[in-house]
């Protein structure tokens, strides 16, 4: 496979490449849990590259290529193991941005029908003047309730899909002590902090439990929105819009959840390192793949900042000595 860098370590293996023609060289059946943003079609362009989804010409035609990864990612996946999609509605480019397209609605029905089936969905908050300061909707402003509330919008919340893929999963995700760590902006009470950790019946552990009913919640309403790796440094003079990562809340919960430590993890369309880093953290291992080499320079800076212990990754590809690298 062709990519324009990579590196390979005991730790995890990233590559600033197209995620196609990576993962079509991973085994079938060898990754457990997958993570990332798609593009979201239609309301940012991240390069030029003709090979980026967000400069599909259509919403049809970025459904067309997107299911290429959609179906590759059932390939790689184990049977009965689970992938993660952030993602919410966006504008609608035939109505001037004015209406809303059910982004989400299509990401699982595009699922569905490449054999997914639909897990679990969460919510998640967004403060309302910082999406109107960051998306400069028109529809948010104070202004247009004084002058024509009937074209008020709103603050789309972003989703995360949990998506399972069909048969036996071999490898139970376990949890023997609970839940010990909480990703998110609440305070846990006091009083359970005794129970953090707990060996006993785990009927007793009431700190787990009450993380696990947050974490069970179809809405996130304390995620840090701020609490994202550093990326302002990947912006290039000719990108459009400066876009924000996914918070490590988000991801921190998701791999706790669905993993078990030392599995692999996988986010397609890596950024600037957020699914990879919060793996690593979290002591599993990651492959990542950006195609956007100033977003793949600034994941291995953050990726370079994690401190976890040592995994390999190497042995999950076909052959590692096929992987070439562009001049």
């Amino acid at each position: 496979m062709a990519v324009a860098d990579q590196q390979i370590t005991e730790r995890y293996s990233i590559y600033n490449g197209d995620c196609i023609e990576v993962m079509s060289h991973l085994k079938s059946n060898s990754i457990h849990f997958s993570i990332y943003s798609p593009p979201f079609c239609g309301l940012y362009n991240y390069s030029s590259d003709e090979r980026d989804l967000s400069n599909c010409s259509s919403y049809d035609e970025f459904f067309k290529h997107y299911a290429f990864v959609v179906r590759e990612k059932f390939r790689i996946t184990m049977p009965g193991r689970l992938s993660a999609v952030h993602c919410a509605d966006i504008p609608s480019a035939n109505h001037g941005g004015d209406y809303l397209v059910d982004f989400p609605g299509d990401i699982i029905k595009l699922h569905v029908r490449e054999g997914w089936q639909l897990k679990a969905r969460h919510g998640i908050w967004k403060e309302p003047l910082a999406v109107r300061n960051r998306t400069m909707c028109k529809d948010l402003y104070h202004e247009t309730i004084v002058k024509d509330s009937a074209k008020f919008g709103v603050a789309t919340m972003d989703q995360l899909l949990i998506f399972v893929r069909d048969g036996k999963n071999k490898v139970p995700i376990m949890h023997p002590n609970g839940l010990e760590d909480y990703a998110g902006a609440t305070k846990i009470p006091n009083e359970l902090l005794r129970f953090k950790g707990h060996r006993g019946s785990q009927i007793e552990n009431e700190y787990s439990h009450w993380i696990c009913r947050r974490y069970a919640s179809s809405f996130w309403d304390d995620v840090r929105l701020k609490h994202v790796l550093p990326f302002k440094e990947s912006r290039e003079e000719d990108d459009e819009k400066h876009v924000h990562p996914l918070q490590l809340d988000v991801i921190e919960r998701a791999i706790i959840l669905r993993t078990n430590p030392g599995e692999i993890v996988l986010s397609p369309f890596m950024g600037v390192g957020s699914e990879v880093f919060c793996a690593l953290e979290k002591g599993r291992k990651a492959i990542g793949i950006e195609l956007k080499a100033s977003y793949y320079k600034l994941a291995i800076k953050n990726i370079s900042t994690c401190g976890m212990t040592k995994c390999e990754t190497g042995d999950l590809f076909d052959s590692i000595s096929s992987v070439e690298t562009c001049p």
